[in-house]
């Protein structure tokens, strides 16, 4: 019995070591993968893979990173907090390549130049990096995501420094811009983005910092170089998407439906002016929103560790403040200071407007009709209260 359980143990730590003991052949090839975008929010900005490949030992393994640890405690809070540790994966590329394109993503490999010892080098690191005591690290969408770690990664193993150059193509954009191109900016999806991150990501990103994006690791991959030769051996698509016909309904789009609320809010004044009398439920309900979306908004900016959602100036619009005074709406006739800060939420939206003219911080386009809305609405009660 004890020899049987000893031999067991040994068995189970051969196992549990052999990633460490293989050594990859002169025929294993490693390659970048970039998955391109999938219908979700989650998936509209692609993904990254290693791919190590070595025939003669069987290997075709696949390791990414941001992997979500739902076993995390807490996963909800810390997700929010911009606390949650993400996970390095890793599957055989038969699995990966089925999943992909089942759902219709396509996939694009790049064969890196690498020589023997920096494929070993590669290999070591990653299975290094799933090991249970190594798999978790902090993730940051801009700086530490499933692409940015690709580049990091590689710039690890190699031998020399990888030298990136400017695709031909290459367009100088803001970090926001570089989100629109993968969420159209009339949808909601560019509504909770616009609105949650601050204006921090409306300055130039520079050329390293495209790579949070995976398919700029594909194409500044493509022209990079180590010493002197060319980072990539070969390019080739593994799979290509197949075009369907786009389910973007403009109906049921931010414009449209918040378009739809501004007119009502517009009507509800005008029916107020004409009788001479305030509708309420409607001031109420407009305070608590804007109230209640700025304080998410001012929690995201100083009680986490997101590092976008800083300096938020959809705060202008969205006051905190406005849960505080939401009393004074249920007076006939409010505090005189209520007629003053109406007058500085009307000052507000105008610094926004003007924060918006000049580049500060771009705003949600689905946003400008509300604004309108309010602003008229403002104006109203100063009027009603006089």
């Amino acid at each position: 019995m004890k020899l049987k359980l000893s031999f067991f143990l040994f068995l189970f730590v051969y196992v549990s070591s052999l990633g460490q003991q293989i050594q990859l052949t002169e025929d294993a090839e490693v390659s970048v993968l970039t998955f391109g975008p999938g219908e979700s929010l989650n998936d509209a900005f692609g993904h990254n893979a290693f791919r190590i490949k070595d025939k003669s030992k069987g290997i075709d393994l696949v390791y990414g990173y941001g992997e979500y640890d739902f076993d995390a405690p807490n996963f909800y809070l810390k997700f929010a907090r911009g606390k949650l540790n993400y996970l390095i994966s890793r599957h055989n590329f038969s699995n990966i390549y089925y999943h992909y394109t089942s759902y219709n993503r396509s996939i694009d490999q790049q064969v890196l130049n690498f020589n023997l010892k920096e494929k070993q080098s590669l290999f070591d690191f990653l299975e290094n990096n799933y090991k249970p005591e190594n798999r978790r690290y902090l993730y940051d969408f801009f700086y530490d995501n499933c692409a940015t770690k690709i580049r990091d990664v590689s710039e690890t193993v190699t031998n020399s420094p990888i030298n990136f150059s400017l695709p031909e193509d290459f367009q100088q954009k803001t970090f926001r811009e570089l989100i629109h191109e993968h969420v159209d900016r009339n949808s909601w999806g560019s509504l909770g983005i616009d609105m949650a991150l601050g204006s921090v990501i409306d300055r130039n990103a520079s050329a390293n910092e495209y790579m949070f994006l995976p398919k700029y690791i594909h194409s500044f991959f493509e022209v990079a170089k180590i010493g002197n030769r060319d980072f990539v051996k070969t390019s080739s698509t593994l799979y290509e998407r197949k075009e369907r016909k786009a389910s973007f309904d403009f109906l049921l789009s931010p414009l449209v439906i918040l378009g739809l609320i501004a007119l009502l809010i517009l009507y509800i004044t005008y029916k107020d002016y004409k009788n001479k009398k305030r509708s309420h439920w409607l001031d109420v309900t407009l305070f608590s929103i804007t109230g209640i979306i700025g304080v998410l908004l001012l929690l995201l900016w100083f009680a986490t560790d997101h590092t976008a959602t800083a300096h938020n100036y959809n705060l202008l619009w969205a006051v905190p403040l406005n849960i505080v005074v939401i009393g004074q709406l249920f007076k006939k006739q409010p505090k005189n200071w209520f007629r003053s800060y109406l007058k500085f939420l009307i000052i507000m939206l105008c610094l926004m407007t003007l924060h918006w003219i000049i580049g500060v911080q771009v705003f949600a386009i689905g946003l400008a009709p509300l604004l309108v809305a309010l602003a008229v609405r403002y104006i109203y009660l100063i009027k009603y209260f006089k």
